[in-house]
């Protein structure tokens, strides 16, 4: 209908010897002739079959629709307002309808038209959803925050203790080698990943933005995060049916002419299902996991726990890593993506930076069906941009598509500063016209103009293999602290760019190897890189690696050069004369402070030389190491003699507990597990100073 909208919210049969069910209306209702009071229709439908007549007595009301709710192509954006329909009730009492009796008459399957529809393309689009998330313990809104807090410390725990087996050296049979820690790490990993599944939907999300920092993690651990992409359990039709119809206020039936009840997706935080409106047009419906807030609620409380313990533990870290900067970003993070509203909100934004290009596709908000925990789009099929056997038998061409890819994402990063900060393969597909399709704008980074500017700056230093500015970049980036003594970091920024040197002059370093270099300097060094910056580079990775499955020869320089020259010649255009001047009095102020502290530098140099003559010195360094190695052997003999001392206490206590002696059994696992404790300690402190030796 065109202008205007009509329901019925009373139905009653003159007879009850046939259901509602059998009934249903079909073609569009004309209300031209109705005034704008209510009226009362009877029609009198012929049954197929016996020949009686069955009255159907229908309440009519008229309704305006504003110009507002019509989209672009002219179809009303829905038939009638969700907040003013009245909930159906059972049969033979008051009824809602939508042009039909009861949701029996839509449709019983709700998924005939969009079979027809994505026949040809299911093959295509392998649905790689996992079983339902019955089986899983956080799937119950109900679940216990105590039985939760549990459940996650004994993770916490679980996983210290690995990892400090992994570390030891002393528990690898045959002797220590890299490659045997390697193999261990990795199936520590693979542990950590099927248990932060089993954790569910706040551990998986933190698990996906794991993998982004190499900077932080082992790269063993990174890969197999990384997999936790594809692997969700979706949750069952019924919950969500309910859980939309909560939402949005109204019966399926009455917002949508099909709905499928099989998710076409499942993510960490909800799960995509098709549907087509009323008025005809394909959508695809993302409805949020039930009881995730309060999930997060309870999960968030501990992860601040755990954050503050690692911020404590120099074992992982603490002194140099910002734990709980890193846990307030990723919280951030987490509340944002449950925003459906912000989600729509994004989108939107993302489609107007590229209104004008035509090779990126952005599908359409459906405003009027979406609330804090829905968003309904526009469904916008599209082959995967990783599945290059069908991208080939299809004759598109590949090149293009890897430029096209690369391309839109330069844009985001270098123009407009509003970038999708997960594109991975599931999120960017391939319409028919070799457009680029972008999904799921849950989790979108923004770069200022002043990060842009500098993130590019510290690409060109990188490439000019200039350390100075390579550091002062980091430095204005907030990647590194300008306090203490940094000749360390110096260093190992050199050794990077030496690596970088070191390649043949035909052979390109990758964007995503030189990513990879720089989070492995962070591991060692006191950098704390912003979690802008380490979605940007792992973007850039990702999409490098689509970019080499699509194309062999491809080249991420040869396709960013010119964008990143011609900001910068629009930049160097812009700036002022006070900036000019700004600019020269710097660098004359580092010439005046070098010259200034000459002398001070040949004093320093003169008594050096003094002290290395007279003894002194060599004397002096003679002293702390054996101080070091004193300290080290004490913490063996006490490490080895808590082992003995547990190990002893734990047998006593298994020997007890088969003699039924339950009494003295308990006291000697508690007397194990304290020397144990004492062990571990031992071994950190002996691992401290192997690390500081090799600092200085």
């Amino acid at each position: 209908m065109a202008m205007q909208g009509c329901y019925c919210h009373y139905t009653k049969l003159a007879t009850q010897r046939r259901t509602l069910e059998n009934l249903s209306f079909s073609g569009s209702i004309s209300v031209n002739k109705l005034s704008k009071n209510e009226r009362t229709r009877t029609c009198d439908p012929l049954s197929a079959g016996n020949n009686q007549f069955h009255r159907l007595l229908v309440k009519m009301r008229q309704t305006e629709m504003p110009a507002s709710k019509y989209g672009t192509n002219g179809k009303a954006v829905r038939m009638v307002g969700t907040n003013e329909l009245v909930k159906r009730k059972r049969m033979l009492e008051n009824k809602v309808l939508n042009g039909s009796a009861t949701s029996k008459v839509v449709r019983k399957n709700g998924i005939t038209g969009l079979n027809k529809t994505v026949k040809s393309r299911r093959s295509l689009e392998e649905l790689k959803v996992l079983a339902t998330d019955e089986g899983f313990s956080w799937a119950n809104e109900n679940y216990s925050s105590w039985q939760r807090s549990i459940d996650v410390w004994s993770f916490v725990a679980s996983l210290r203790i690995r990892i400090m087996l992994d570390n030891a050296k002393w528990t690898y049979f045959g002797g220590f080698t890299e490659a045997k820690q390697k193999s261990r790490r990795r199936k520590t990993a693979s542990w950590l990943r099927k248990c932060v599944l089993q954790l569910g939907p706040t551990f998986i999300k933190l698990g996906q933005l794991s993998s982004t920092r190499s900077d932080l993690f082992p790269r063993e651990f990174v890969d197999e995060l990384a997999k936790l992409q594809d692997m969700v359990p979706a949750f069952s039709p019924k919950k969500a049916r309910k859980f939309i119809e909560s939402e949005l206020g109204a019966p399926i039936n009455i917002l949508f002419e099909e709905f499928e009840d099989r998710p076409i997706a499942a993510a960490s935080l909800g799960q995509v299902h098709r549907a087509i409106l009323h008025n005809g047009e394909k959508v695809v419906i993302k409805v949020q996991r039930p009881g995730l807030k309060k999930l997060f609620d309870i999960d968030l409380k501990n992860l601040k726990l755990i954050a503050e313990y690692f911020q404590r533990s120099e074992t992982f870290g603490g002194p140099l890593r910002d734990w709980i900067g890193i846990y307030e970003e990723c919280k951030t993070i987490l509340y944002q993506e449950i925003d459906y509203i912000n989600e729509g909100k994004n989108a939107d934004r993302f489609r107007r930076d590229f209104r004008n290009i035509k090779w990126v596709r952005i599908p359409l908000v459906y405003w009027d069906y979406t609330a804090l925990k829905v968003l309904t789009m526009e469904y916008v099929p599209g082959i995967k941009i990783d599945q290059v056997d069908t991208l080939t038998s299809r004759g598109y061409d590949r090149l293009r598509i890897s430029s096209r890819a690369t391309e839109a994402y330069l844009i985001q990063i270098l123009k407009t500063g509003f970038f999708h900060a997960d594109p991975h393969p599931g999120n960017l597909a391939i319409d028919v016209d070799e457009a680029i399709i972008y999904y799921d704008f849950g989790m979108m980074g923004q770069i200022k103009s002043f990060t842009r500017e500098r993130l590019l700056e510290l690409f060109y230093a990188i490439y000019e293999k200039d350390s100075k500015k390579v550091m002062q970049r980091l430095i204005d980036l907030g990647a590194l602290q300008p306090t203490g003594d940094l000749s360390s970091v110096r260093r190992s920024v050199q050794f990077f760019l030496d690596h970088l040197l070191s390649q043949a002059p035909d052979q390109e370093q990758t964007l995503s190897a030189i990513g990879e270099d720089l989070f492995a300097i962070a591991q060692d060094q006191p950098f704390r890189f912003p979690s802008t910056f380490a979605f940007v580079l792992r973007a850039f990775s990702t999409l490098e690696g689509i970019g080499y499955t699509l194309n062999p020869n491809f080249s991420f320089s040869k396709i960013a050069a010119p964008y990143a020259q011609e900001l910068l010649e629009i930049r160097q255009k812009q700036r002022t004369a006070p900036q000019l001047v700004e600019e020269i009095r710097k660098q004359a102020d580092d010439a005046t402070t070098y010259t200034m502290s000459m002398p001070y530098r040949v004093q320093r140099i003169e008594e050096f030389t003094k002290q290395l003559e007279a003894g002194d010195l060599k004397l002096r360094v003679r002293v702390l190491e054996s101080e070091r190695a004193a300290r080290k052997a004490t913490g063996l003999q006490m490490a080895t003699m808590y082992t003995v001392l547990g190990g002893t206490l734990l047998n006593l206590g298994i020997t007890m507990s088969s003699q039924g002696n339950i009494t003295i059994a308990n006291g000697s696992f508690i007397g194990a597990g304290i020397f144990m404790t004492l062990f571990v300690r031992s071994m950190q402190r002996v691992k401290m100073l192997d690390k500081f030796e090799k600092m200085i």
